[in-house]
């Protein structure tokens, strides 16, 4: 079985090239990359030689010159594998005098029909050389029989016709060897085809078949078709209702947001109330302590005015008994420093009367200061009391 090297630094190459290669009934050596090809080569002899020819280490043209360079292995047939060629690589192929240049990726099986292309015309100096050694022997009879110079010449007739029947025989059989190589290429050639229709047979199977697998999924897809409409269809209801909730939704927010505006405002303004009511509950607080005291003042009034008339009594009772005490003066000169006190008392008694009358009088102002206050600020309780009823009937109705 003819032995194949692959040399290429990718995988999805070698793999392919690996495949093609066995269905087709040939034997595949993988080589990672340039090093390990050169290995390899110098271990064994494969009958081709393929090698990309852009690899990290050893480049395909470097895998050819050493294959060309070894006595051994020279005549290998070596084929370089690019995924560009130009005219570049065709010269470099040439110099290190590659067998060709095929493209990558591969199309169809261009890989297989070279390398069996190669193959055959390795075949074809090997046949030729065993085809050779046919024709020597009927040349030994001749050797043989020519140092016999006693032999009648009938025997040298019969001799020499014995030749032409030889040579005409190892003519038939030339001829039979040449129809039997073509035959036997054919049957390759044949045989190649053969195994490369099974191939595309069993591909073109596996492509019918994912084919069918294909058309019963569309067929249930096609058949979920009606479904997917009506599902479609109730879909697009329901985000038409719900575009519509939404839109309600949307004036409520709206609405609500006003509201909550509004019971801000309507917060704000009943605190404000709150805090007046407050303020005047303590204005009514500090009313009732200015009545209180007001009161208070009244009755110190009263008293004062109960203690001026209880003085005016005292000094009425006084002056009665300043005058009996004058109509006695003259009688009672012991009694003149008396006298004398008694007035002294009777002017402080005025001048604390005095005192008093101003002080009932600045009382008495002050009480009506504090009426004209606590009458201003019922008058602000009752405004106040009005617009806290005007509130609660605005809210009620709201």
């Amino acid at each position: 079985m003819p032995k194949i090297l692959i040399a290429d630094d990718s995988i999805a190459v070698r793999k392919v090239a690996e495949r093609l290669l066995t269905e087709a009934g040939l034997s595949v050596v993988l080589a990672a990359n340039g090093e390990e090809a050169l290995a390899y080569l110098a271990k064994e002899r494969p009958d081709v030689v393929v090698s990309d020819v852009i690899m990290p280490d050893k480049s395909g043209y470097e895998v050819c010159t050493f294959v060309r360079s070894n006595a051994t292995i020279a005549g290998t047939p070596v084929l370089l594998i690019s995924g560009i060629v130009n005219d570049e690589v065709t010269k470099q192929a040439e110099s290190c005098r590659a067998d060709g240049v095929l493209k990558k990726p591969f199309q169809g099986t261009s890989l297989k029909d070279r390398i069996l292309e190669l193959l055959a015309k390795r075949q074809e100096p090997v046949a030729t050389a065993a085809a050779q050694p046919v024709s020597t022997p009927p040349a030994v009879p001749p050797q043989k029989i020519m140092p016999v110079a006693e032999q009648p010449s009938q025997s040298l007739h019969q001799e020499s016709s014995q030749l032409r029947e030889v040579e005409q025989q190892l003519q038939a059989e030339r001829i039979r060897s040449e129809e039997l190589n073509k035959r036997l290429s054919d049957a390759t050639a044949q045989l190649a085809r053969a195994k490369e229709g099974e191939v595309q047979l069993a591909t073109e199977r596996q492509r019918v078949s994912e084919l069918q697998e294909k058309i019963t999924t569309l067929e249930q897809q096609a058949a979920r078709i009606p479904e997917l409409e009506s599902a479609l269809k109730a879909e697009r209801d329901a985000v038409g209702t719900l575009k519509q909730e939404a839109q309600n939704w949307q004036k409520t927010s709206s609405r609500i947001t006003e509201l909550e505006s509004a019971l801000t405002a309507e917060r704000a303004a009943a605190e404000q109330l709150v805090q007046q009511l407050a303020d005047l509950e303590g204005a009514s607080a500090k009313v009732k302590e200015a009545e209180v005291r007001l009161a208070h003042d009244q009755q110190h009034i009263v008293e004062l005015q109960q203690k001026r008339a209880s003085l005016e009594a005292e000094l009425s009772t006084e002056r009665t008994k300043g005058k009996e005490a004058a109509e006695r003066i003259q009688d009672l000169e012991k009694s003149s420093a008396r006298v004398v006190e008694l007035e002294e008392l009777v002017a402080a008694e005025r001048e604390r009367n005095e005192k008093l009358v101003r002080q009932v009088s600045e009382t008495e102002q002050a009480a009506e200061s504090a009426t004209k206050r606590f009458e201003e600020m019922a008058r602000k309780l009752g405004e106040i009391a009005g617009l806290a009823s005007q509130l609660g009937n605005a809210k009620g109705q709201s």
